[in-house]
């Protein structure tokens, strides 16, 4: 006799699951986060589309939001691939830069920066984050109490500094006031040692280890990654620097990008401003620390978050 088998019941149809409505919160957060991505990139885009248009069409166009006459001799003249009268028939001031000379002396500057002022700092912040002795945290409140001077009282002085030295006009006179140490980078890096377990001192020392092989063979290759996001603020920051190089240089031998820059606002009757050469002179000059921010934003944001730098 066969067997009965008890009828199935049918299977309960999927149902997908209701979406919720963004939250009015959400949604102005959206849009303000929008409107500041717009307020950002809307000054690049428009430093794009002048260098990519000619001087005598900008003065015709001004509000046109696409480029005017599309040309690239603004990045050619910036370059130093155009000749005067090149220039000059594209509405040029005829002037030249000489780009790869300053774009020297910025990356020697900022170089120089950046290694000295990383190194020096990190024995700095080593010492008062692991060392013992009297007075440590008095005087790194001192040395802190130096973030709250505005830099551009320190600017009398220091040039004074450098103009005694017969540093006035060189690019080391130029790096040497922000070379050696920050009270930023001191403490961006001391936060960063005070997180290191001291087990791992303390075993080093077990193993025969003084103070300065634990700090060039452990703490330094340990701090690797607050050290990079360290170098790369460093960098962008001495690379845009602008007032201090144009207090101390004063011949092509030791000008920065960022002040040879205004070279291209020289006037000529024949044809204003060289806004396009200028655009292009500065996209080219920015260019660099975008990449470099860009590769390196999310370990900067990742690091920052980690020492407690707020």
């Amino acid at each position: 006799m066969a067997a009965v088998t008890a009828p199935t019941a049918p299977a309960a149809p999927r149902t997908r699951p209701a979406r919720r409505r963004p939250s009015p919160g959400r949604v102005v957060a959206w849009v303000a986060m929008a409107a500041m991505i717009l307020v950002t990139l809307l000054p690049f885009y428009w430093i794009l589309r002048t260098a990519l248009s000619s001087n005598t069409a900008l003065a015709a166009h001004p509000g046109d939001p696409l480029p005017v006459d599309f040309t690239t001799g603004g990045f050619e003249r910036a370059l130093g691939l155009q000749s005067t009268e090149e220039a000059i028939a594209q509405g040029g001031s005829g002037g030249g830069l000489k780009f790869w000379r300053y774009l020297i002396n910025s990356v020697v500057v900022s170089t120089l920066i950046t290694v000295c002022q990383i190194f020096f700092s990190a024995m700095a912040a080593y010492a008062f984050a692991r060392l013992r002795w009297r007075g440590r945290d008095k005087v790194f409140g001192l040395f802190l109490a130096g973030l709250m001077v505005p830099a551009i009282f320190t600017l009398l002085p220091n040039f004074v500094l450098i103009k005694q030295l017969g540093l006035v006009d060189n690019l080391l006179g130029i790096a040497l006031p922000t070379m050696f140490m920050t009270p930023f980078a001191v403490f961006f890096l001391r936060q960063f040692f005070m997180n290191v377990p001291r087990e791992v001192e303390e075993a080093a020392l077990l193993d025969g280890a003084g103070k300065i092989r634990i700090f060039f063979r452990v703490m330094l290759p340990m701090a690797s990654t607050p050290i990079l996001t360290l170098g790369v603020l460093t960098y962008i920051t001495s690379w845009n620097d602008y007032f201090w190089p144009l207090m101390v240089s004063y011949s092509d031998s030791s000008r920065v990008l960022t002040v040879a820059l205004a070279i291209f606002r020289a006037q000529t009757p024949q044809t204003g401003y060289d806004w396009s050469g200028l655009m292009a002179a500065t996209l080219i000059a920015a260019l660099p620390m975008l990449v470099l921010f860009g590769a390196f934003a999310r370990r900067i944001v990742s690091t920052i978050s980690f020492t407690g730098v707020k």
